[in-house]
């Protein structure tokens, strides 16, 4: 790589010389926030070494089931998908958006200071790079960009990792979001195990991947057939493993023609309306805003917190719920992820995670639940009124 790296470039770089992308990530002006093990899940935060990663873990994960086991070897990335997205650094579970102190009469709002910390987004998974596009729509493409997210969203390096296992939970496969990294990132990673040494395939996505090659060459060495063919076999061994499907064809008529199935009562009478589900998506973007004062009144803050369509006073009109069922709740949170998110974004709302299965502490399965509704469809015409 003496004439500088370009995208599409693939070199080897040892596992001994991981600590040599750490540097360059951080010598091109951005703080790490990786996967990391605390409190019993192996969630997204800030970073420091490569031994702050969760090296040497997996998970164990199904429906309303997550559990963290130790590996029998060293491997990086051997785990699949924690409770955590990398949403909530662009788009914040709590943030403030203003402030406004009254002076002479009058108010003077001063917008909160947008934070510029440049984040190395450090181990994506190709659905959660779909994930990405996806909030990139809802928040920038629409009439008015969100100012906060695009400040944050301008300012992030993706780096990318193949993924080497799947969860009984995902079913990327099905939506078309992976498990293969096919774009979106400025580089991508594949962790290679055997046979041979511990190494991994490093793949340059974008100029500014490049820009972060250009910074450790010297511990890259040429990537060879072999390392192509493992990389690729590695992606096609996770796809072959999942075990959960959803069929997309026509989602969104399906939902449509649907809105009074029976079996929006059965799930119904399993769902807690708990909100873990949208919580743990990589898409959920639902929002409140609260005014908070001081004592003497003479300021105010505005924040804006996460909320969820699960709860009663989301849709909360005139002192009275819109939607005052379970029923109605879930029924709103499927058929707008599976099918009006198209009317609206263009693209379905989910990208086959399977977190929402994971977390859920009854263990619904949307994939189950599409299934029934298609293995039975009972199409009316009559739209069904807010149970």
């Amino acid at each position: 790589m003496a004439n500088g790296a370009a995208v599409g470039d693939r070199s080897t770089l040892s596992r001994p010389n991981l600590p040599a992308l750490f540097a360059a990530i951080r010598a091109a002006g951005y703080a790490i926030v990786a996967p990391t093990v605390r409190d019993g899940a192996i969630v997204y935060g800030p970073v420091e070494r490569v031994e702050d990663l969760p090296i040497g873990w997996t998970d164990r994960q199904d429906g309303g089931t997550y559990r963290l086991v130790r590996r029998d070897d060293a491997a990086v990335f051997g785990y699949n998908l924690g409770p955590t997205s990398w949403k909530r650094f662009l788009f914040p579970p709590h943030e403030r958006l203003w402030t406004a102190e009254r002076k002479e009469g009058s108010f003077t709002v001063t917008p909160e200071p947008t934070d510029t910390t440049r984040w190395a987004f450090f181990g994506m998974r190709a659905c959660e790079l779909a994930a990405l596009d996806v909030t990139d729509t809802v928040f920038l493409k629409g009439a008015v960009a969100d100012p906060t997210y695009r400040a944050r969203r301008s300012r992030i390096l993706r780096v990318a990792v193949q993924c080497g296992q799947a969860a009984r939970t995902c079913f990327c496969t099905s939506m078309g979001t992976g498990p293969a990294v096919t774009g979106g990132a400025d580089l991508i990673l594949t962790e290679i195990l055997l046979p041979g040494p511990h190494r991994f395939l490093v793949e340059v996505g974008s100029p500014a991947g490049a820009e972060v090659v250009d910074r450790f060459a010297e511990s890259l060495s040429p990537a060879g057939p072999d390392d192509d063919r493992l990389a690729r076999e590695t992606v096609e061994r996770t796809a072959g493993s999942m075990v959960r499907r959803m069929d997309p064809t026509g989602l969104r008529d399906l939902m449509a023609e649907n809105l009074d199935h029976p079996r929006w009562e059965i799930v119904a009478n399993r769902c807690l309306s708990c909100t873990n589900c949208t919580l743990v998506c990589p898409t959920c973007f639902c929002s409140t805003q609260e005014e908070v004062p001081d004592l003497d009144v003479r300021s105010v803050e505005r924040w804006r917190r996460w909320d969820s369509c699960f709860n009663l006073g989301f849709t909360e009109l005139h002192g009275a719920s819109v939607r005052k069922s379970g029923l109605s709740r879930y029924r709103q949170w499927l058929t707008h992820k599976l099918g009006t998110w198209h009317d609206q974004f263009g693209t379905s709302g989910c990208v086959g995670c399977g977190r929402c299965i994971s977390w859920c502490p009854v263990g619904i399965d949307l994939t189950e639940e599409v299934a029934a509704i298609r293995a039975a469809p009972r199409s009316s015409g009559v739209e069904a009124r807010g149970r």
